[in-house]
């Protein structure tokens, strides 16, 4: 783990005989494609963490996305311990080093949050949850990621729906803010209909809200939460790789994540795909910071395990 400013001040370790209800790491890796360059995804993580230092001295006050105060006037529960190590091109040993990770926050139990790295880190993220399934994956993204395979590459940042769609304890996926044009063909769009899994355009919610996404998931089951920053709209998030016009709003996004935390139980979060270079002004990183504020307040509202 690296040293670097804790996400809202955080505690970086795990206070004696307390189990925190969610634990924060980052993986600053990415897929690289031939002719693309996936090295500043490894600055993303610390962009968030430093978007919210600001609101470090304000956690205990009034917030008015939750209704209350982050931890609703209980002891803060939530550490962050920073970066796992990641290496550029060790694509398989980057994998191995996310799924560990996860598999030990899992078995605490708290609820894993990742901070990427691009979409690939999906893949072994979900992974990590082989032993607590079944589970259920919303996915915030502008594209459905279920290409096979990229240049010969079976676990890029295409392909990690397609990926999950073979893990035995995925039960069903639910993908919502799909817009535009991306690297699925018909072939892609077929098979991810024949796994069953459920598209929600963005145009869908917002003409039915969010409720046309959270209808697709069983109440009371266990979901993972994977948010590509794609999947807003570029006007509340400019820092990615392929901006999309006509994506989520910032309301639409907290309203879909604390929908979620009263109809199912969110087992772990994941937000990827925030390209700092690509950045306006820190506008992402600090709409980032604020998802994922919102994603722990969820978290921690929900019954414990």
């Amino acid at each position: 783990m690296n040293a670097r400013p804790a996400f809202l001040g955080f505690p970086d370790r795990f206070a004696d005989g307390h189990t925190p209800r969610a634990v924060i790491f980052g993986a600053g890796h990415g897929t690289t494609y031939p002719g693309q360059d996936s090295g500043a995804y490894v600055l993303a993580a610390n962009a968030i963490r430093a978007a919210s230092q600001d609101d470090a001295p304000l956690v205990e006050h009034w917030d008015f996305d939750l209704g209350g105060p982050l931890f609703d006037g209980e002891p803060t529960c939530c550490v962050d311990l920073g970066d796992i190590s990641t290496v550029m091109h060790d694509n398989a040993g980057n994998r191995a080093r996310i799924e560990a990770k996860t598999r030990e926050i899992l078995s605490l139990p708290a609820v894993p949050i990742l901070l990427g790295g691009d979409d690939s880190i999906v893949i072994p993220f979900l992974a990590g949850f082989a032993d607590h399934g079944p589970i259920w994956i919303l996915q915030v993204d502008a594209h459905i990621d279920w290409r096979d395979e990229v240049h010969g590459e079976r676990h890029g940042y295409s392909s990690p729906m397609r990926r999950a769609s073979e893990m035995p304890h995925v039960a069903g996926m639910v993908q919502v803010g799909l817009r535009s044009v991306g690297s699925a063909r018909i072939a892609e769009i077929e098979a991810a209909q024949l796994y069953g899994s459920r598209f929600v355009t963005a145009r869908e919610v917002h003409d039915q809200g969010v409720d046309a996404a959270l209808r697709h998931i069983p109440q009371g089951a266990q979901v993972v939460v994977t948010l590509d920053c794609d999947g807003l709209d570029p006007s509340f998030m400019p820092g990615v790789a392929a901006r999309t016009p006509g994506g989520l709003t910032y309301t639409q996004a907290i309203d879909l994540i604390a929908g979620l935390g009263t109809r199912a139980r969110i087992a772990g979060f994941d937000l990827v795909e925030f390209y700092p270079p690509a950045d306006i002004d820190g506008l992402s990183a600090l709409t980032a910071s604020r998802l994922l504020v919102n994603a722990i307040g969820a978290i921690v509202r929900q019954p414990s395990p």
